[in-house]
């Protein structure tokens, strides 16, 4: 694999890409949330984008917006991309074959 990435890593990228293009911070957050069923802290977000900028996979940009705060603006970099697909992969290869395990109940 490309990049090792933390659970939570890869679900903020997961959710960028559900953003469909550039994103900040609220919607991912709501997205997370959403597919996970359980809150998400804003801070742990910030704290995901930030290593995952350091990393390469995130490019991010300030708006300063005439009335209101500044955003930060968020966007999968084409390493991000390859990333997830990578973990994608992985993640169905590793998962292939378990169906039938998953449904038969051990004692």
């Amino acid at each position: 694999m490309a990049k090792s990435l933390q659970t939570f890593e890869l679900q903020v990228l997961v959710a960028m890409l559900r953003q469909r293009g550039e994103t900040y911070s609220v919607p991912l957050v709501l997205e997370l949330e959403k597919r996970a069923g359980r809150r998400v802290a804003p801070a742990a977000v910030f704290i995901a984008l930030g290593r995952l900028e350091a990393k390469g996979l995130v490019a991010s940009r300030l708006d300063a917006a005439e009335s209101g705060r500044t955003r930060r603006y968020v966007k999968l970099t084409r390493r991000g991309l390859a990333v997830v697909r990578a973990h994608q992969v992985e993640h169905a290869r590793l998962w292939r074959g378990l169906a039938a395990v998953l449904r038969t109940p051990r004692s």
